[in-house]
């Protein structure tokens, strides 16, 4: 699950980014509200957590401006002030959740769960294509003939093209989504993962298959 984190305090935004990352979430960080709303507007992200005092656009009007675009991404905002007013408008603006600093970590993570996690149950919860199931709350990959239980970005891999079958994803969007824009891993990473992906649709004997498109992508598409 791939989160933007915009908070202008540079050290609690890396302290943050630690603890999301180690909670197996993926991370941008930006620090400014003009390129939260940039990094959004590319539809990359499963979550935004948004500081109200930012420079050059506050948290608020990211948000007012995402939501104006017809953007439902789950938005947890973060601040310091606690004033109920100032919770008010932050909903009322399309805030999911509201948590002012100072806060628990325990705290965060179980806020960035709930709402993420009503994002999935107002989306299908269980992705099928063709005799495969794929769990968005399990990880589990499953098939008339067994199941595996998926890594963090063996699953990212996987939905992406379930959520679309027969479409192509470039590999860049794959490196952007799962990896992150600041990620020095090569390409050969997303091959390397889709090939661990084809193996366990093999074993599941999975009527579908990973198709790749050569300088294009790859697609999911249907064997029978």
């Amino acid at each position: 699950m791939r989160l933007l984190l915009a908070e202008d305090e540079r050290e609690l935004s890396r302290a943050l980014v630690t603890i999301l990352k180690h909670n197996q979430y993926s991370v941008d960080a930006v620090y400014n509200g003009q390129d939260a709303v940039d990094y959004l507007e590319t539809g990359l992200y499963d979550g935004a957590i948004l500081d109200i005092m930012m420079p050059k656009k506050d948290g608020l009007t990211v948000l007012r401006e995402i939501r104006a675009k017809g953007d439902h991404i789950p938005v947890l905002l973060l601040t310091a002030k606690a004033e109920v007013d100032d919770r008010v408008a932050g909903l009322d603006s399309g805030a999911d959740d509201y948590l002012p600093k100072p806060f628990d970590t325990k705290e965060l993570l179980a806020r960035i769960r709930a709402m993420t996690r009503r994002q999935a149950d107002a989306s299908d919860a269980v992705l099928t294509f063709q005799n495969i199931t794929l769990d968005r709350s399990t990880y589990e990959l499953s098939s008339p003939k067994g199941s595996f239980k998926l890594g963090n970005k063996e699953f990212q891999m996987l939905e992406m093209p379930m959520v679309r079958p027969g479409q192509i994803i470039p590999t860049e969007r794959f490196m952007d989504k799962i990896w992150g824009y600041e990620s020095d891993a090569d390409l050969n990473v997303v091959w390397v993962y889709l090939s661990y992906l084809r193996k366990k649709l093999t074993s599941l004997q999975a009527a579908v298959q990973i198709k790749a498109t050569r300088g294009v992508g790859y697609s999911l598409e249907a064997t029978v």
